[in-house]
């Protein structure tokens, strides 16, 4: 119980200070998406994503199996397909568990709690598919503009966890000499 009171401060501590960096993404100007994003090392990033997947998993009663993890970043890319010179990034961060199926609409529902009061609204929601657990949540943050997922993976016991950042950019002394 004492690691579980040590994460969750740490949790929310990361989620307002994302919100706080983010925070410029809701105001009027931000229409306009090639405005610049936030900054944020990749770092920061992948350890923010891992504090929200390890608050989920907590929250849904499951462990992750940390070599699971995934962490894939990605250049920002424009309706048009096009990419911008400055090294921006989306994150995409994902980790699974191992959860007697039977369990999935229970942890997912768990999640979908959490996400929704957290300021998420849900995109996507299941329990079951042709009457057998296959669970899903989806949730997109309005203003923060990063979404977090719960599902069944595959066919067998496993639940995925995913975090996606909205488009982030480095900080000055981690761009690359052509940025």
């Amino acid at each position: 119980m004492a690691a579980s009171v040590s994460r969750t401060p740490r949790w929310f501590t990361a989620t307002a200070l994302l919100l706080a960096v983010l925070s410029g993404c809701s105001s009027a100007r931000s229409a306009d998406r090639s405005d610049t994003p936030p900054v944020k090392s990749k770092a920061d990033a992948q350890a923010w994503a891992q504090q929200i997947t390890e608050h989920m998993a907590q929250t849904a009663g499951i462990e992750t199996d940390a070599s699971t993890i995934d962490a894939l970043f990605t250049p920002c890319t424009g309706k048009n397909g096009e990419t911008a010179s400055d090294d921006r990034y989306i994150l995409m961060y994902s980790v699974k568990s191992t959860v007697p199926r039977a369990q999935h609409p229970e942890a997912v529902r768990k999640v979908r709690d959490l996400l929704a009061g957290e300021g998420l609204t849900v995109k996507g929601y299941r329990e079951t598919v042709d009457g057998k657990p296959d669970a899903l949540v989806d949730a997109f943050h309005p203003s923060s503009r990063y979404s977090a997922t719960a599902s069944t993976s595959g066919t067998a016991d496993r639940m995925y966890l995913r975090v996606i950042t909205p488009c982030l950019l480095p900080p000055p002394d981690e761009l690359s000499p052509h940025s």
